[in-house]
């Protein structure tokens, strides 16, 4: 069961903090190793749909990754970057929310011959991706073409998180499943899936999380499943997702922050109120062209910015004037 500072964390932190840990047992507990990796195989395999092989590009960035794809072994085949486990990534970030750390996987997808690339984090609970050309994909648009290959054989709920593209809802609606927006964070996400019996969700993170998968993330289903897609599509995985950049983003922004972030957020409520306001996480501003939303680190003084328009023009435009806010 996922859990949050809300459900346990800072209970957590506070019992480590004082020291009042529950007496000591009068029978120690016994410890005992079990290898799932064959189970996860086997549940994983249960997943495929291909209908021709599927040959892809995955940087390991040294970490648990390694491990993970195990589980598409004999369902498609790979070639790897960094594949030896280390703890230090001393080639690069094992991040791939960072575009400088995708560097080497897109010129090895550019090479020729994948059908596209694969980069994990460092314990492979998410993964970003490059089409064929080597081109980056974010991470919000494999949650809505994943979405629609859910919802073109079962109809359900569809979640997504509040910093992903319009076209996510657009295309889950047109697909005829039901979007579902939810704040940040894996345990808020496995929570209201569970609520609402949901299909699948998405993060702009790169977390892929799958109702047959327990509503939990699972990188090497979301592997699978864009090969499942690519395997019977005649096009390649770049036209696929091109209807779906429809919108210009900004990214994540992140800026480091002297004064209170809380009291940044009241001055951008204010500033834009003629908007469609809502605080499902941070504070969100929705307008006919354009939309951002800002949050606050609950560890750091950072405060993050995203925001999407519909032409590049003014998503520059509204990205400076806000962050003008932010940063004074």
């Amino acid at each position: 069961m996922p859990i949050s500072g809300a459900t346990g964390i800072q209970e957590i932190e506070r019992i480590v903090a004082e020291g009042s840990f529950a007496p000591k047992a009068a029978v120690p507990g016994t410890i005992s190793q079990t290898d799932v990796l064959e189970a996860y195989g086997r549940h994983v395999a249960e997943f495929a749909r291909l209908q021709k092989p599927v040959h892809v590009a995955i940087d390991f960035a040294n970490g648990m990754g390694i491990w993970e794809v195990k589980a598409l072994k004999g369902l498609i085949t790979w070639d790897g970057l960094y594949e030896e486990p280390d703890g230090r990534f001393p080639n690069h970030e094992a991040n791939p929310l960072h575009h400088a750390t995708l560097a080497e996987l897109q010129a090895k997808v550019r090479a020729g011959g994948y059908a596209f690339g694969v980069a994990y984090d460092g314990d492979a609970d998410r993964a970003g991706f490059v089409d064929e050309r080597g081109e980056i994909i974010p991470m919000d648009l494999i949650t809505a073409l994943i979405a629609q290959d859910v919802l073109a054989t079962r109809k359900g709920v569809i979640f997504y998180d509040l910093r992903s593209s319009w076209v996510v809802k657009e295309t889950i609606e047109a697909a005829g499943g039901t979007p579902m927006m939810s704040r940040v964070g894996h345990a808020f996400i496995k929570q209201q899936m569970r609520e609402h019996d949901a299909l699948f969700a998405g993060e702009l993170s790169g977390h892929y999380y799958f109702k047959d998968n327990f509503t939990a993330e699972s990188s090497a289903l979301a592997i699978l499943s864009l090969a499942n897609i690519v395997s019977k599509s005649d096009c390649p995985l770049s036209a696929l997702i091109a209807p779906l950049r429809k919108y210009v983003a900004s990214g994540e922004i992140n800026t480091q922050v002297t004064r209170d972030p809380k009291a940044i957020l009241d001055e951008l409520r204010a500033a834009y109120a003629e908007g469609r306001v809502f605080e499902l996480d941070g504070v969100s501003v929705e307008y006919a062209d354009w939309w951002f939303n800002v949050r606050c680190s609950n560890t750091e003084p950072l405060v993050r910015l995203n925001l999407e328009a519909r032409t590049a023009a003014l998503m520059t435009a509204k990205r400076d004037e806000i962050l003008a806010i932010i940063r004074k």
